[in-house]
């Protein structure tokens, strides 16, 4: 295992611009950001088959990685090459292994290990998703610096800035997107730099490393309709209903109408509302109860004379609907 390489002269800090962009990112924005997305890579010249990137990763809501497995291969002609890095955070701080494979050689293995305080900040796992927040929101703040590793293996920093609005090919359509400017800086003075194009919603569009014969586009159309927010709703204006100018609504509301005062009628003809509602109103009159609800409520047992409770106070009631008593059988 290899502690850090040699060389290195001090850490990569987190600078001050980006620990508040970090404090500012919120977990609804974050949810808008995640989606998957499948773009075509295209070589300028050359015969290429690739390369093929899998990159899935653990984030914290913070985006720092707490796990990461990246996976390239790259076949250009009879060459063909496979390197896969694994990053993993603990409580003593980071461990990388790298593993570079060409053609049928024997595989070769690097670890390196760095502390908790060297990687504050790394943002390594969570690079596309920290672009697809900038994309949406189409501004990058100045000084937008943050620890990084590069292919080696070797701690360096990555900036971030933004190239502003630019016209790009979808497929057969011209569209606007937002480009951002990746770089990755190390120890020896060079730079990788990348220029990532995004549409409004956060998919890229385009991805090419400067210097690079080799592109990364976005050829699927139908994204284009998506706008990263809620599609806006067609606006309805309320119109005022007038009956009488509608001839099939007024006559279904004249029927209608017709309906219920028959039943109404119906209802007042049945030979036992009458003595019912005289019943009750004599007993409201007479005994002026605090809730007159409680006093037409029905009782399932009589009441007991020892309990003071009044008897049944629909007596008409009772006796219409009471069945007759039998005669008396004589032989």
């Amino acid at each position: 295992m290899e502690p850090r390489p040699e060389g290195r002269q001090e850490s990569p800090a987190l600078t001050e611009a980006a620990a508040e962009f970090l404090s500012l990112v919120g977990p609804e924005e974050l949810e808008r950001c995640l989606f998957t997305e499948t773009l075509e890579v295209v070589a300028s010249r050359g015969a290429a088959e690739g390369p093929v990137v899998r990159q899935p990763a653990y984030v914290t809501p913070q985006l720092e990685t707490l796990e990461q497995e990246e996976q390239e291969r790259l076949e250009l002609g009879a060459h063909a090459r496979e390197r896969r890095i694994h990053i993993v955070s603990h409580k003593h701080g980071v461990t990388l292994t790298k593993v570079l494979q060409e053609r049928k050689a024997e595989p070769q293995c690097q670890t390196f290990s760095y502390s908790q305080a060297e990687m504050r900040g790394l943002l390594e796992g969570a690079s596309l998703l920290l672009l697809r927040v900038l994309a949406c929101r189409q501004a990058v703040p100045p000084g937008l610096v943050f620890p990084a590793i590069d292919t080696e293996g070797h701690l360096c920093t990555s900036s971030y800035h933004g190239l502003g609005i630019q016209q790009q090919m979808v497929g057969s359509v011209e569209t606007e997107v937002f480009v951002i400017e990746r770089a990755m800086h190390n120890d020896m003075g060079t730079s990788t730099v990348w220029h990532s194009s995004f549409l409004p919603s956060g998919r890229l569009a385009r991805l090419v490393q400067v210097g690079c014969p080799m592109l990364v586009l976005l050829q699927d159309e139908s994204v284009l309709s998506e706008t990263g927010g809620a599609e806006p709703q067609p606006c309805f204006p309320k119109q005022p209903l007038v009956v009488e100018d509608d001839i099939q609504l007024y006559s279904w509301f004249w029927d209608r109408k017709e309906e219920l005062e028959a039943s109404h009628a119906t209802y007042g003809q049945h030979p036992e509302i009458r003595a019912v509602l005289d019943d009750f109103l004599q007993a409201l009159l007479l005994r002026q109860p605090d809730d007159p609800p409680l006093l037409r409520r029905p009782s399932s047992s009589p009441p007991s004379p020892a309990s003071g409770i009044p008897g049944p106070l629909f007596a008409s009631a009772e006796a219409i609907s009471r069945p007759p008593a039998p005669r008396p059988h004589h032989p």
